[in-house]
Formats: structure tokens, sequence, C-alpha cells
């Protein structure tokens, strides 16, 4: 057993850890499938990097918040068990690097001291609920949407409807029609709203998505109240883990589910649902989420400020004064969302009389500080200053998001990091006017998966590669036209052409150069866009494709020295299809174990659900033994009808489909639950009868 405390305040996290622990144990023992195991490891956030034998860590901070203790606490993390560096994400999470699988449980221990979660941060669950950074100080919010963001995080967190799903579910709060955290595309997204009685609610967006093909999200309802909102994504949620596709990743979102269904089937579908919720309505905490704690007036020292124009312009794009009167907010641009360790505990220790001890991290990968006094901006800049984190240009051109691509994704095909340092460096040294303009965002992922979120940019850059004889070389696909409109509604980016990616930089001139000469006065850049129509863009960019001119370095990618070579592993965004019977047989008495320890403790509609997934691994182990690999449960039941039942093979009372779908025709309760689970395990027992059988014949 491992050494790491076990006196951790609460005794489900406990739990988790020492079953991480032993399913480490079991899986070098060759006890677990790797893919099995993959699956187990990713759902608790422990991601496979592009270097071998060593793991990505994601640290899951609900709507980004974290504060100056867990901070500190991610940092001694890192210097443990990782690189030194703490990676900010634009899902508002802390990526550490390098880590040894046998090391994560210690690892999550630690963490957890501190109130800090691995859980669900990577796998087929619900991802990180993200927010609007500015939530709870942003002058234009109806209201602080941080306590609903921490709501749907609590009640989703370890649930069994969204433990195994097809793959990954998305959760977006923003805090204002600004629509900052970008609601239009998540598979659920928030804008809050205050009807004409004063109730709070919500604008909801259903089966928006980036990734290589982006979907804007479709409105679903105007105003959603705040007691419904938990019990509609938990509906939601159901439908996609019955109807989303189980083999073919590519088709794997909620988005997809839409398009196949249409939408209007989706929404009827979620509500045939509501029966079977755990809850029907679900009142919000307001206070669940702790203000911060404000520091007191002091008399600020006089402060020296040696680049005045620079300090203007910090104060300029980088500030802004919150809805609380005489308190400012304070953003600071984190260059590739990257901060050493070092760099974090001096940031704590300089800012700590300065602002309030909570920071959030931001989807453009950087940080917010909270309740800073307008006397105090003159020490936080020096101390920014001090740390190389004082750049203008929050969330403007200037400050380009990027994924870690090729230096440590499995995934990457070219550069991202160090092209979003150069373009960024190429900003403030040739288009300084430009630091002032947050209409335009520069986005670069690694690949076409949008990580960096280049499905959504006005000027979006994705890694690929472009042959030229019998050599290849590191390109990227260059994107336009992308971007948030408000309220809900977005602009997915178009593609345009591809060049290569040492030829990004003049790409960017060029765009950037034909905006500030032919554009109109006050005319955005998507207006511009627009007006002037993609084949426009194609001829301006079309030189820069011709590959009849290459140079050696052409043939070398960003920050690399070595020539080129594409390297795609198998990515780990979300878990892999298990299609080994006896696994599945083996995850059938596991779920059962849970569906009756849910039943003792009075959770009926967890032992519910945990029953339901019984019958649908059962069901796909009968299946796999003809060779039938169904994507989804729904098609599993009625493949199960027509295989087995109808032919006599495995006889029912009436069909599978109608009897494992009465999970949604009943309240989850007591006598319900003792009757549905009654009847999984009569059905587990009879698969294992008949695959015995088989086996021995």
């Amino acid at each position: 057993m491992l050494s790491f405390r076990t006196e951790l305040e609460n005794p489900v996290v406990e739990q988790d850890i020492i079953k991480l622990e032993k399913q480490i144990r079991a899986f070098r023992e060759s006890k677990i499938h790797d893919e099995k195991f993959r699956s187990l490891r990713l759902a608790r956030g422990i991601y496979g990097q592009r270097q071998p034998g060593v793991q990505m860590v994601r640290i899951k901070l609900p709507f980004g918040k974290v504060t100056f203790k867990q901070l500190l606490r991610i940092a001694d993390i890192s210097d443990k068990y990782a690189s030194h560096n703490l990676h900010l994400t634009t899902r508002q999470d802390i990526q550490i690097h390098f880590v040894s699988l046998d090391r994560t449980p210690q690892l999550w221990a630690e963490l957890s001291e501190d109130d800090i979660t691995i859980r669900e941060a990577c796998g087929n669950t619900v991802r990180n609920v993200t927010a609007s950074p500015a939530a709870g100080i942003d002058p234009n919010e109806p209201f602080d949407v941080s306590p609903y963001a921490h709501a749907a995080f609590e009640f989703f967190l370890r649930n069994p409807i969204c433990q195994d799903m097809a793959r990954k579910f998305k959760i977006a709060f923003s805090s204002s029609e600004e629509d900052t955290a970008y609601a239009y595309a998540n598979d659920v997204g928030l804008i809050p709203k205050i009807n004409a009685k004063g109730e709070r609610g919500f604008k909801v967006y259903l089966g928006g998505g980036l990734g290589a093909q982006p979907f804007i999200g479709a409105l679903v309802e105007e105003f959603l109240h705040e007691d419904q909102l938990i019990p509609y994504i938990e509906s939601v949620i159901r439908v996609f883990d019955r109807y989303g596709e189980r083999n073919n990743r590519n088709k794997a979102r909620l988005k997809y589910v839409i398009q196949r269904l249409g939408l209007d089937e989706v929404v009827r579908l979620a509500k045939e649902e509501r029966i079977a919720n755990k809850v029907k309505t679900y009142p919000i905490n307001r206070d669940a989420v702790d203000q911060p704690v404000i520091p007191e007036p002091v008399l600020f020292p006089q402060t020296e400020i040696v680049n005045p124009l620079r300090y203007e312009q910090w104060l300029i794009t980088n500030t802004f004064e919150q809805k609380q009167k005489g308190f400012y907010g304070v953003y600071i641009k984190v260059t590739k969302g990257d901060i050493h360790t070092d760099v974090a505990r001096k940031l704590v220790e300089g800012l700590r009389p300065y602002v309030a001890d909570e920071i959030r991290v931001t989807q453009n990968q950087g940080l917010l500080l909270k309740y800073a006094r307008k006397e105090a901006l003159p020490a936080i800049y020096n101390v920014l200053t001090g740390l190389d984190l004082s750049a203008p240009g929050f969330d403007s051109v200037a400050d380009v998001v990027t994924c870690p691509g090729t230096d440590t994704c499995n995934l990457g095909i070219s550069n991202s990091m160090t092209l979003a340092a150069v373009l960024e460096d190429l900003i403030y040294n040739e288009y300084e006017d430009f630091v002032y303009n947050r209409d335009i965002k520069i986005k670069i992922s690694g690949c076409m998966n949008s990580c960096g979120q280049h499905g959504i940019a006005n000027i979006g850059f994705h890694g690929s590669s472009l042959k030229a004889g019998l050599k290849v070389l590191p390109s990227v696909q260059v994107l336009l036209g992308g971007g948030t409109v408000g309220d809900g509604v977005g602009r997915a980016a178009e593609k345009v052409i591809k060049v290569p990616a040492k030829r990004a930089t003049d790409v960017l001139r060029k765009v950037l150069d034909d905006y500030k000469t032919n554009s109109t006065e006050g005319e955005t850049y998507n207006n511009y866009y627009d007006r002037q129509g993609k084949d426009y863009f194609y001829q301006l960019l079309k030189p820069l494709a011709d590959l009849t001119n290459l140079k050696d370095d052409e043939f070398v990618d960003w920050g690399h020295e070595e020539t080129y070579a594409t390297a795609i592993g198998v990515g780990e965004c979300a878990g892999v299809v298990i299609d080994l019977v006896a696994t599945l047989l083996y995850e059938c008495e596991e779920k059962k174990g849970w569906a009756e320890e849910s039943f003792k403790n009075g959770a009926y509609a967890d032992a519910i659900y945990h029953a339901y997934n019984v019958f649908i691994s059962a069901v796909k182990s009968l299946l796999l033994d003809k060779n039938i690999n169904v994507g989804t449960q729904i098609g599993m039941m009625r493949e199960f009808d027509a295989q087995y039942v109808e032919k006599g093979e495995f006889p029912l009372n009436g069909t599978f489909s109608d009897m494992v779908l009465e999970i949604n025709k009943h309240e989850p309760s007591e006598e319900f639950a003792r009757t549905y689970l009654a009847s999984a395990i009569e059905f587990l027992d009879a698969v294992k009868a008949k695959r015995e059988a088989l086996v021995q014949s």
C-alpha cells in the first residue's frame, strides 16, 4: 500500500485515491487490460503524454477559482512530482506534466489536503464546469453565476449518469450577454437572465462544441428558472448517455446526437427523462461559494513607475472597475499559459497585501485578481513587472491562446507554443496599436481538435503538414471569421488556406495590414471579413501557399532544430471503446456492487442508474460474442432484441428494450429501485450462464 496520508477529511476522496492505487497495481500486474485502465486513469485526470512513460495530470478547478493557498499547493506538487511548471488551460484548469503514473495517488492525496481534485478532469465525464472569470465582480452581470457553476460541478461529480458516457460533456456559465465563457461553444451553455417577476434563470444553448468540426449551440430555452437548472442538465446528460455514439470517437459528442436525431427530438427525449431524475427541482445555495476576503485598506507607499507609458497601456487594457465601486479587477496576461512554480510563489507573496485571496483562471489562459484598490494599482504593476507578467493587451490581438501542441500532446501535428510567443512578439514590435484591440482574437491549436479554440477565432491556426515532393514540412491551416457575437450567439471560423508553418507570421502581417488599409472606420474585423468574403482572403494569402520556393528552415518546425517528421499518437481526450467480453462482465459485477451499495444507503436514483449500466454492459458482452459492435446504448437494446430475444435465444417476458427503458417511466422510488435492481441482477445471472454455456460448447 501507499504511504500517503489517509486522515483525509472526505472519506469518499480517500476511497477514490486508495482505489486508484489498487488499479495501478493491478495494471502493473497485468490484471487490468491496458485499454480498460486507460479509461480508469483518464476519469481521474491522468492523461498520457507524447513522451513515453510519463503523464500529464489535469487539476480540476471549478469555474477557474483558486486561492493563494491552493496555488502554492499546486506549485509544491509540480516541484515534487512534475516539471516545475503550471500550464493554464482554456477550460480554467491547471495542468502539470512529466508525472510518473505510480506517484499519481500520492499526488492526488496531497492535493486533496487543500480541497483540490483531479477527479473527472479528463475522460468520458462532465469536464470542468467553466464560467466567466469576472463572475461576481462583472459590472454587467444580472447576478453572480459562480454558485450555479459550483452547484453543477458538485451535483455531477461522481454522479452515476455521467461516469461512462460516449465522450466528454462541457457546461459553461457566462456572467452576462457579453458571453465571455462561450456559451455557444459548449454542450450546455448558459446566459443569466432575470424575468419580469424578478426571478433568476438562464437562457440555454444546447449542442455547441469545437473539435475538428465546430458546431454553434442552438437556443432551446429563453428562460429556464434557476431551480430547474440542474434537473434540465441531468435530463440532457441522460439522453446523451443513451444515444451518444460509442464506436466512432469523431461522432461521439452531443452535437452529433442532435445532428442525427434533430434538436426537437433531443429536447423531447430529455423531457421524457425528467421523471427518472434524482431531483425535480434543485434550489441553488447562493452562499455555497465563499466570498473572498477583501484586503484591509492601508497606507500605500509611494511607488515609482519606471515606464509610465507602459503603465498607462496596462491600466487601459488589463484593469477594470468592478461592480463593487472603488475596487478593480486586474488581469494578468500569461504567455502560452505557462507559469514557473517559483514565479507562482513570488506572485502570491507580492500580491497578498493588495488583492483578495481568490484568483480566477481565464479562458484565454490568463489570471484575474479581484478587489484591488485604485491606490494599490501602481504597486501591483511593479510586482507583476518584476515577474515579467505586466505585459499590456490582455484578451487583445497580442494575447494569443494556444494548446501545448507537440510539446507534450499525443495528437499534436505541429508546434503551437513557440508560434504563439512569436506572434505575440510580432504584435508588440510591429503593430503596437493593436494592443488595444479586443475585437480580434488569435488562437492556435497543434491539431484540428481545437483545444486552443481556433474554431472560434477571428484569426486561427491549427497544426497540419504538407508534402513537397518526397519531403514533409510542418504547416498551419488558416481559419478566419470566427468569434463571439454576444448573448449566446457565436460564429465558427472558416478554413481559408493551408501554408507552411514558418509563414504564419507573414499570414498575420498580410491579414492585419489588409484590415488596417481597407476597413472602414469602426468596422469590426468580422464585419470586414463578411464584406470581403472568404475568396478574397484566399487570394490574398495564396502566394504564401506556394511550395516551389521553399527554404531549408521551412522543413524545421517552430521551436525545433531537427527536420520535421509527423508523429501522431493515439489521442486520449476521452476513453476508448472497451470491447473485451471478460472485461465487460467484470464491469457488470462492479456496477452491481455499486448499485447494491447505493440502494443500501438510500440513494435510489443512483442505484437505478448503476443497475441500468449493469443491463448495458451485460447485453454488450453477448452482442460481442456475435461480433456485433453497436455504437449507441439504445442501438444495443434494439440489436439484442433482434439477435437474441426475437430469435428465441434469450427468452424474456417482453422485449429487452422495454424492460431496460422502464428507467425513464418511473420516479426513482425505493420500490422501483428494488424492482429494477432485482431485474438487472437476474438478467446478469442469465447472461453469465449463457456466456458459460457458449464457452463450454
